[in-house]
């Protein structure tokens, strides 16, 4: 800047602030009483007006900052490894901060600007929801290991009709999807259902002790099941039952572009997974 412009850029501010910031005589130019008192706000606010453009820098650059990641009870322990080894290897400056909740809450907090994105089942039909398919993947029947159909690789869709089911409690969307699939297969609403079970990990052992069968996907077999030689798993016929897993986000979101390479970077990851993965047809 030369010397007149700023000159008549001080004078400008003295007259705004009406004071007088500067003395100034023929041989130099001094602050006035005022002019030091100002200097010390002054510097603060250009502190701070450079700490807000590197904040605004930071902003800009994908996977830094906060993450907030909602992710349903019937995903987290199965997926949870996979996504947080990712992120900690390809997004080292990326804070993952994760939430497990049920899809009600989850929806909830990501309209509410409390969450950034979810990983849970799909579809919502939510309005205002963007959901980016992960994979699919088999339901699998989990019998006790003198059950007829323990072990099985055919079993019909229909043999759902008249088994004792033992299912999560209400609100697991996980219990909706046992349900309809059982109404496709043609079980009525009185056939017996049990639902006292909060997890999955409580419904496996309910299953060991003979009190009925149940349905898990197929992600969550190793975990379940491994522990207990009790429990046997049994797999459908094709077209097997399934479920689509997504990373779901708000629509017109400002990450969104950050999300969507996201959702691509887990379906690499997750495809050691048995599970299908979703192709994304490129734009």
């Amino acid at each position: 800047m030369s010397q007149p412009a700023l000159s008549g850029a001080v004078s400008a501010l003295e007259e705004a602030l009406g004071v007088q910031l500067l003395e100034r005589t023929t041989r130099r130019v001094l602050l006035s009483p005022a002019g030091e008192r100002l200097a010390v706000r002054a510097k603060a606010v250009l502190d701070a007006v450079g700490e807000l453009l590197e904040e605004a820098e930071a902003v800009q650059a994908p996977f830094t900052g906060v993450l907030r990641l909602g992710v349903i009870p019937t995903v987290a322990p199965y997926l949870l490894p996979t996504v947080l080894r990712l992120v900690h290897e390809r997004y080292p400056e990326l804070d993952l901060q994760v939430h497990e909740e049920q899809t009600y809450s989850l929806v909830e907090g990501l309209a509410a600007g409390r969450l950034d994105v979810l990983l849970l089942a799909v579809p919502l039909g939510v309005p205002g929801v963007t959901e980016l398919p992960l994979f699919d993947e088999d339901f699998v029947l989990v019998t006790p290991d003198d059950h007829r159909l323990g072990g099985r690789t055919d079993i019909p869709r229909d043999a759902l009709r008249e088994l004792h089911l033992l299912l999560l409690d209400e609100g697991h969307c996980l219990r909706d999807q046992a349900l309809d699939i059982c109404r496709e297969a043609g079980r009525t609403d009185g056939a017996a259902v049990t639902t006292t079970a909060a997890g999955l990990s409580t419904l496996v052992q309910l299953v060991a002790g003979g009190l009925g069968v149940t349905l898990l996907p197929r992600t969550a077999v190793k975990v379940e099941t491994g522990r207990n030689p009790s429990l046997v798993t049994g797999y459908f016929a094709d077209p097997a039952p399934s479920r689509r897993i997504a990373l779901a986000m708000r629509t017109g979101a400002a990450r969104q572009a950050e999300f969507e390479e996201l959702a691509g970077a887990l379906r690499e990851a997750l495809a050691s997974l048995p599970v299908r993965v979703a192709r994304v047809d490129s734009p």
